[in-house]
Protein backbone atom coordinates (compact mmCIF):
# COMPACT_ATOMS: atom_id res chain seq x y z
CA UNK A 1 0.00 0.00 0.00
CA UNK A 2 2.83 2.41 0.87
CA UNK A 3 4.45 1.72 -2.50
CA UNK A 4 1.23 2.46 -4.42
CA UNK A 5 0.64 5.66 -2.42
CA UNK A 6 4.17 6.78 -3.29
CA UNK A 7 3.51 6.20 -6.99
CA UNK A 8 0.21 8.09 -6.79
CA UNK A 9 1.88 11.01 -5.05
CA UNK A 10 4.76 11.24 -7.50
CA UNK A 11 2.61 10.81 -10.58
CA UNK A 12 0.42 13.61 -9.26
CA UNK A 13 3.48 15.86 -9.12
CA UNK A 14 4.30 15.05 -12.74
CA UNK A 15 0.76 15.75 -13.90
CA UNK A 16 0.64 19.01 -11.96
CA UNK A 17 3.91 20.15 -13.52
CA UNK A 18 2.64 19.33 -17.02
CA UNK A 19 -0.57 21.21 -16.33
CA UNK A 20 1.34 24.29 -15.12
CA UNK A 21 3.40 24.28 -18.32
CA UNK A 22 0.29 23.77 -20.54
CA UNK A 23 2.20 21.32 -22.72
CA UNK A 24 1.03 18.17 -24.41
CA UNK A 25 1.99 14.74 -23.12
CA UNK A 26 5.10 12.98 -24.30
CA UNK A 27 4.21 10.30 -26.83
CA UNK A 28 7.35 8.91 -28.47
CA UNK A 29 10.47 8.29 -26.34
CA UNK A 30 12.94 11.16 -26.38
CA UNK A 31 16.74 11.10 -26.22
CA UNK A 32 19.47 13.59 -25.43
CA UNK A 33 22.08 11.65 -27.42
CA UNK A 34 19.82 11.62 -30.49
CA UNK A 35 22.86 12.29 -32.68
CA UNK A 36 24.07 8.74 -31.88
CA UNK A 37 20.63 7.16 -32.23
CA UNK A 38 19.83 8.45 -35.71
CA UNK A 39 18.33 5.24 -37.13
CA UNK A 40 15.70 5.37 -34.38
CA UNK A 41 14.55 8.68 -35.87
CA UNK A 42 15.19 8.15 -39.59
CA UNK A 43 15.35 4.75 -41.36
CA UNK A 44 17.42 6.30 -44.15
CA UNK A 45 20.40 6.23 -41.77
CA UNK A 46 20.57 2.43 -41.82
CA UNK A 47 23.99 1.35 -43.07
CA UNK A 48 25.47 4.85 -43.13
CA UNK A 49 28.27 4.07 -40.64
CA UNK A 50 29.96 2.01 -43.42
CA UNK A 51 30.39 -0.90 -40.99
CA UNK A 52 28.33 -3.06 -38.67
CA UNK A 53 27.13 -0.75 -35.90
CA UNK A 54 25.46 -1.87 -32.65
CA UNK A 55 24.15 0.83 -30.31
CA UNK A 56 22.52 0.34 -26.93
CA UNK A 57 21.07 3.18 -24.88
CA UNK A 58 19.49 3.42 -21.43
CA UNK A 59 17.66 6.52 -20.22
CA UNK A 60 16.11 7.16 -16.84
CA UNK A 61 14.16 10.41 -16.80
CA UNK A 62 13.33 12.66 -13.83
CA UNK A 63 15.17 10.60 -11.22
CA UNK A 64 13.34 10.64 -7.89
CA UNK A 65 9.82 10.52 -9.34
CA UNK A 66 8.23 7.08 -9.27
CA UNK A 67 6.54 6.22 -12.53
CA UNK A 68 8.74 8.59 -14.57
CA UNK A 69 9.88 7.42 -18.03
CA UNK A 70 12.59 4.76 -18.38
CA UNK A 71 13.73 3.80 -21.86
CA UNK A 72 16.01 1.11 -23.28
CA UNK A 73 16.94 0.92 -26.95
CA UNK A 74 18.98 -1.42 -29.14
CA UNK A 75 19.86 -0.59 -32.72
CA UNK A 76 21.81 -2.77 -35.15
CA UNK A 77 22.52 -1.78 -38.74
CA UNK A 78 25.00 -2.49 -41.51
CA UNK A 79 25.59 -1.76 -45.19
CA UNK A 80 25.64 -4.56 -47.73
CA UNK A 81 28.70 -5.12 -49.91
CA UNK A 82 27.76 -2.58 -52.55
CA UNK A 83 27.03 0.03 -49.82
CA UNK A 84 23.93 1.15 -51.68
CA UNK A 85 21.67 -0.88 -49.43
CA UNK A 86 21.53 -0.69 -45.65
CA UNK A 87 19.67 -2.99 -43.28
CA UNK A 88 18.87 -2.43 -39.63
CA UNK A 89 16.86 -3.55 -36.62
CA UNK A 90 15.62 -1.26 -33.86
CA UNK A 91 14.07 -2.32 -30.54
CA UNK A 92 12.74 0.18 -28.00
CA UNK A 93 11.24 -0.51 -24.58
CA UNK A 94 9.62 2.53 -22.97
CA UNK A 95 8.05 2.43 -19.50
CA UNK A 96 5.93 5.30 -18.19
CA UNK A 97 3.73 5.01 -15.12
CA UNK A 98 1.35 2.05 -15.55
CA UNK A 99 2.25 1.58 -19.24
CA UNK A 100 4.99 -0.31 -21.05
CA UNK A 101 5.42 0.21 -24.80
CA UNK A 102 7.70 -1.92 -26.95
CA UNK A 103 8.63 -1.13 -30.55
CA UNK A 104 10.20 -3.59 -33.01
CA UNK A 105 11.31 -2.10 -36.33
CA UNK A 106 13.12 -3.43 -39.37
CA UNK A 107 14.86 -0.70 -41.41
CA UNK A 108 15.86 -0.62 -45.07
CA UNK A 109 17.72 2.12 -46.93
CA UNK A 110 18.78 2.63 -50.52
CA UNK A 111 21.44 5.23 -51.32
CA UNK A 112 22.08 7.06 -54.58
CA UNK A 113 24.87 9.45 -55.47
CA UNK A 114 23.66 13.02 -56.03
CA UNK A 115 26.84 14.66 -57.38
CA UNK A 116 30.61 14.20 -57.67
CA UNK A 117 31.20 15.90 -54.30
CA UNK A 118 30.32 12.78 -52.30
CA UNK A 119 26.77 13.98 -51.65
CA UNK A 120 24.33 11.09 -51.33
CA UNK A 121 20.60 10.70 -50.79
CA UNK A 122 19.28 7.72 -48.86
CA UNK A 123 15.66 6.58 -49.09
CA UNK A 124 14.55 4.69 -46.01
CA UNK A 125 11.52 2.68 -44.96
CA UNK A 126 10.77 0.93 -41.71
CA UNK A 127 8.18 -1.64 -40.71
CA UNK A 128 7.38 -3.56 -37.58
CA UNK A 129 4.98 -3.64 -34.68
CA UNK A 130 4.15 -1.91 -31.43
CA UNK A 131 3.05 -3.54 -28.18
CA UNK A 132 1.23 -1.60 -25.47
CA UNK A 133 0.63 -3.10 -22.02
CA UNK A 134 -0.94 -1.26 -19.10
CA UNK A 135 -1.32 -2.11 -15.45
CA UNK A 136 -3.77 0.40 -13.97
CA UNK A 137 -3.10 -0.85 -10.43
CA UNK A 138 0.24 1.01 -10.49
CA UNK A 139 -1.29 4.48 -10.31
CA UNK A 140 -4.45 6.51 -10.28
CA UNK A 141 -6.54 7.43 -13.29
CA UNK A 142 -9.30 9.92 -13.95
CA UNK A 143 -11.33 8.18 -16.61
CA UNK A 144 -14.38 6.51 -14.97
CA UNK A 145 -14.93 4.28 -18.01
CA UNK A 146 -15.07 0.65 -16.90
CA UNK A 147 -12.73 -0.19 -19.80
CA UNK A 148 -9.88 1.39 -17.87
CA UNK A 149 -10.49 -0.81 -14.84
CA UNK A 150 -8.90 -3.66 -16.75
CA UNK A 151 -5.35 -4.02 -17.97
CA UNK A 152 -4.83 -3.43 -21.68
CA UNK A 153 -2.68 -5.41 -24.14
CA UNK A 154 -2.64 -4.04 -27.68
CA UNK A 155 -0.74 -4.97 -30.84
CA UNK A 156 -0.45 -2.57 -33.78
CA UNK A 157 1.65 -2.31 -36.96
CA UNK A 158 4.34 0.28 -37.70
CA UNK A 159 5.08 1.67 -41.17
CA UNK A 160 7.35 4.68 -41.64
CA UNK A 161 9.72 6.35 -44.11
CA UNK A 162 12.50 8.89 -44.27
CA UNK A 163 14.91 10.79 -46.51
CA UNK A 164 18.54 11.28 -45.47
CA UNK A 165 20.76 13.65 -47.50
CA UNK A 166 24.41 13.64 -46.50
CA UNK A 167 28.08 14.09 -47.35
CA UNK A 168 31.29 13.62 -45.35
CA UNK A 169 30.71 16.96 -43.58
CA UNK A 170 26.96 17.39 -43.12
CA UNK A 171 23.59 15.68 -43.06
CA UNK A 172 19.91 16.62 -43.29
CA UNK A 173 16.99 14.28 -42.80
CA UNK A 174 13.19 14.30 -42.81
CA UNK A 175 11.09 11.37 -41.62
CA UNK A 176 7.77 10.05 -40.35
CA UNK A 177 8.56 6.96 -38.23
CA UNK A 178 4.96 5.71 -38.25
CA UNK A 179 2.10 6.52 -40.62
CA UNK A 180 -0.30 4.23 -38.76
CA UNK A 181 -2.40 5.87 -36.05
CA UNK A 182 -2.52 3.59 -33.03
CA UNK A 183 -3.23 3.79 -29.31
CA UNK A 184 -0.67 4.89 -26.74
CA UNK A 185 -0.68 5.74 -23.04
CA UNK A 186 -1.33 9.44 -22.42
CA UNK A 187 0.37 10.47 -19.17
CA UNK A 188 -1.57 13.75 -19.03
CA UNK A 189 -5.04 12.27 -19.50
CA UNK A 190 -4.05 9.07 -17.64
CA UNK A 191 -5.82 6.96 -20.23
CA UNK A 192 -5.40 5.56 -23.73
CA UNK A 193 -5.26 8.04 -26.58
CA UNK A 194 -4.74 7.97 -30.35
CA UNK A 195 -1.12 8.24 -31.45
CA UNK A 196 -0.58 11.21 -33.74
CA UNK A 197 1.79 11.44 -36.69
CA UNK A 198 5.29 12.55 -35.74
CA UNK A 199 7.48 14.46 -38.19
CA UNK A 200 11.23 14.60 -37.54
CA UNK A 201 13.73 17.02 -39.07
CA UNK A 202 17.40 16.43 -38.25
CA UNK A 203 20.61 18.09 -39.36
CA UNK A 204 24.24 18.62 -38.48
CA UNK A 205 27.54 19.97 -39.81
CA UNK A 206 31.17 19.12 -38.96
CA UNK A 207 33.69 21.97 -38.76
CA UNK A 208 37.44 21.22 -38.70
CA UNK A 209 38.77 23.58 -36.02
CA UNK A 210 42.24 22.07 -36.30
CA UNK A 211 43.91 18.83 -37.37
CA UNK A 212 42.86 17.23 -34.06
CA UNK A 213 39.66 19.08 -33.18
CA UNK A 214 36.23 18.97 -34.79
CA UNK A 215 33.03 20.82 -33.91
CA UNK A 216 29.60 19.44 -34.78
CA UNK A 217 26.47 21.50 -34.15
CA UNK A 218 23.28 19.47 -34.67
CA UNK A 219 19.54 19.82 -34.28
CA UNK A 220 16.40 17.72 -34.08
CA UNK A 221 12.92 19.18 -34.51
CA UNK A 222 9.82 17.10 -33.80
CA UNK A 223 6.39 18.21 -34.93
CA UNK A 224 3.19 16.55 -33.74
CA UNK A 225 -0.24 17.68 -34.88
CA UNK A 226 -2.03 19.59 -32.15
CA UNK A 227 1.14 20.12 -30.07
CA UNK A 228 3.95 22.70 -29.93
CA UNK A 229 7.18 22.02 -31.80
CA UNK A 230 9.88 20.23 -29.80
CA UNK A 231 13.38 21.40 -30.72
CA UNK A 232 16.73 20.01 -29.57
CA UNK A 233 19.98 21.77 -30.41
CA UNK A 234 23.45 20.57 -29.52
CA UNK A 235 27.14 21.24 -30.07
CA UNK A 236 29.80 18.55 -29.64
CA UNK A 237 33.58 18.87 -29.87
CA UNK A 238 35.70 15.85 -30.81
CA UNK A 239 39.35 15.78 -29.73
CA UNK A 240 41.84 13.44 -31.45
CA UNK A 241 38.97 11.17 -32.53
CA UNK A 242 38.87 10.01 -28.89
CA UNK A 243 37.14 12.41 -26.50
CA UNK A 244 33.81 14.15 -27.12
CA UNK A 245 32.40 16.97 -24.98
CA UNK A 246 29.13 18.73 -25.66
CA UNK A 247 26.13 20.75 -24.57
CA UNK A 248 22.50 20.33 -25.60
CA UNK A 249 19.29 22.25 -25.05
CA UNK A 250 15.73 21.03 -25.41
CA UNK A 251 13.54 24.05 -25.96
CA UNK A 252 11.68 25.08 -22.80
CA UNK A 253 12.48 21.74 -21.13
CA UNK A 254 16.09 20.85 -20.28
CA UNK A 255 19.77 21.74 -20.51
CA UNK A 256 22.21 18.85 -20.88
CA UNK A 257 25.90 18.05 -20.75
CA UNK A 258 27.40 15.24 -22.83
CA UNK A 259 30.67 13.35 -22.67
CA UNK A 260 31.90 10.45 -24.80
CA UNK A 261 35.05 8.38 -25.09
CA UNK A 262 36.30 6.14 -27.88
CA UNK A 263 37.89 3.62 -25.54
CA UNK A 264 39.08 1.36 -28.36
CA UNK A 265 38.76 1.08 -32.14
CA UNK A 266 35.58 -0.92 -31.61
CA UNK A 267 33.89 0.64 -28.58
CA UNK A 268 32.50 4.10 -27.85
CA UNK A 269 30.72 4.99 -24.62
CA UNK A 270 28.69 8.15 -24.01
CA UNK A 271 26.89 9.74 -21.10
CA UNK A 272 24.43 12.64 -20.86
CA UNK A 273 22.88 14.43 -17.91
CA UNK A 274 19.75 16.57 -18.31
CA UNK A 275 18.93 19.38 -15.91
CA UNK A 276 15.23 20.19 -16.04
CA UNK A 277 14.62 23.89 -16.64
CA UNK A 278 10.88 23.85 -15.85
CA UNK A 279 9.01 23.80 -12.52
CA UNK A 280 9.47 20.04 -12.51
CA UNK A 281 13.10 20.51 -11.39
CA UNK A 282 11.80 21.00 -7.83
CA UNK A 283 10.74 17.34 -7.73
CA UNK A 284 13.55 15.43 -9.48
CA UNK A 285 17.33 15.23 -9.56
CA UNK A 286 17.70 15.22 -13.32
CA UNK A 287 17.86 12.68 -16.13
CA UNK A 288 20.67 10.21 -16.85
CA UNK A 289 21.38 8.62 -20.21
CA UNK A 290 24.17 6.20 -21.08
CA UNK A 291 25.03 4.90 -24.54
CA UNK A 292 27.36 2.14 -25.77
CA UNK A 293 28.33 1.69 -29.41
CA UNK A 294 30.18 -1.37 -30.72
CA UNK A 295 31.56 -1.34 -34.26
CA UNK A 296 33.88 -4.30 -34.93
CA UNK A 297 36.66 -3.39 -37.33
CA UNK A 298 37.06 -6.11 -39.94
CA UNK A 299 40.51 -7.40 -40.87
CA UNK A 300 42.11 -5.53 -43.81
CA UNK A 301 39.34 -2.94 -43.74
CA UNK A 302 40.31 0.72 -43.49
CA UNK A 303 37.74 2.53 -41.40
CA UNK A 304 37.63 6.34 -41.49
CA UNK A 305 36.45 7.83 -38.16
CA UNK A 306 33.04 9.46 -38.50
CA UNK A 307 31.52 12.16 -36.30
CA UNK A 308 27.96 11.18 -37.28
Amino acid sequence: MTYKLSIIKNLSVVLFAFFMQTTNAQQDPQYTQYMYNTMGVNPGYAGQRDTLSIVGLYRTQWVGIDGAPKTQTLGVHTPLKNKKIGLGLSIVNDKLGPATETFFNGNFSYTIKVNDKNTELSFGINGGFHLLNTDWSKGRYKDPDVAFNENVNLFSPIIGAGLYLHSQKWYLGLSVPNFVTTNHYDDFQESLAVERLHYYLIGGYVFDLSETTKLKPAFLVKAVSGAPLIADVSANILFNNKLTLGLAYRWDDALAGLVGLQISKDIYIGYAYDYTTTNLNNYNSGTHEIMLRFEPQLINKVFSPRFF
